[in-house]
């Protein structure tokens, strides 16, 4: 029964904390979070907030499924998760992929960053992807190599192959651990779902950019040059620049792989929102 919900983390924060990867600004340290809870980051004035505080949920989790009574308290729970993983993808692949410790509070802290200015490396359930951001073109301004978006080609193939009904049912039966890994980032009066409802509107709402995007190394101050400079690019245009982390990265796929990975969300938000914002 773990399965289902351990893909919905995978859609959630892999197939977006994986790809910001190649762009982010600073080299996440190499200390794993521990069991204490990940702070979230503020959020600029134009981006979401988290819902506000209502008289109950707005997409209570009960609506799809009951919760399991049985589950083992969140700090107890990476090795049932864990065994899942390795059930569900291989030992090999959740070796390469994913970061298993405290897998559920990295991944509820990623979904909470995502509508914000930053997704901290330090907090993803996912491993960096391999090889570097690839861009063409020579001078300050260069542009987004055609060829980079297929790094992330089998891992978009692999979301596809996902069963989303089940793996939602199974998320409302194990909510419990997800809305207590939310309340210890601060939101002692909040649903999670409600946050998570609110986060893919907010990535279904990102552009899709036609022709090349051209991108520049931020300038850092200092005497030493960076040892990877590939670490340091941002958008050129200041309007790709200023959206969220989480649309940054589904820009930063390709127009390919964004248009099919909003498609896999739209699913999803389908059957995770469970009250009035599901008309929408």
């Amino acid at each position: 029964m773990w399965i289902p919900v351990v893909v919905i983390v995978a859609i959630l924060a892999a197939a977006f904390g994986w790809w910001h990867w190649s762009l982010q600004k600073e080299v996440p340290p190499e200390t794993p979070p521990t069991a204490a809870a990940p702070q979230p980051q503020p959020a600029p004035a134009d981006v979401p907030a988290p819902p506000p505080v209502a008289t109950g949920p707005q997409n209570p989790m009960d609506n799809l499924a009951e919760p399991d009574k049985a589950l083992p308290p969140l700090n107890d729970a990476d090795a049932r998760v864990t065994s899942a993983l390795n059930e569900l993808l291989g030992r090999k692949a959740v070796t390469s992929f994913l970061q298993i410790d405290n897998f559920v509070r990295r991944a509820v802290a990623t979904v909470d960053n995502l509508p914000r200015e930053h997704a901290t490396a330090r907090l993803w359930p996912v491993l960096p992807t391999p090889q570097r951001f690839a861009v063409q073109g020579a001078g300050e301004v260069k542009t987004i190599s055609p060829d980079n978006g297929a790094r992330y080609t089998p891992f978009v193939l692999f979301v596809e192959s996902i069963d989303a009904a089940r793996a939602a049912a199974l998320y409302a039966r194990l909510y419990p651990l997800f809305q207590e890994a939310y309340q210890e980032l601060g939101y002692p009066d909040r649903y999670f779902n409600d946050r998570l409802v609110a986060v893919l509107d907010h990535l279904l709402k990102t552009p899709e950019p036609a022709g090349p995007i051209q991108v520049r190394l931020t300038e850092v101050k200092g005497e030493t040059p960076s040892e990877s400079p590939w670490l340091r690019y941002e958008f050129a245009d200041p309007q790709l620049e200023a959206l969220s982390a989480g649309q940054k990265i589904l820009i930063r796929m390709g127009p390919v792989n964004e248009r099919r990975m909003k498609a896999r969300l739209a699913e999803f938000r389908r059957l995770v929102a469970t009250g009035a914002a599901a008309k929408k």
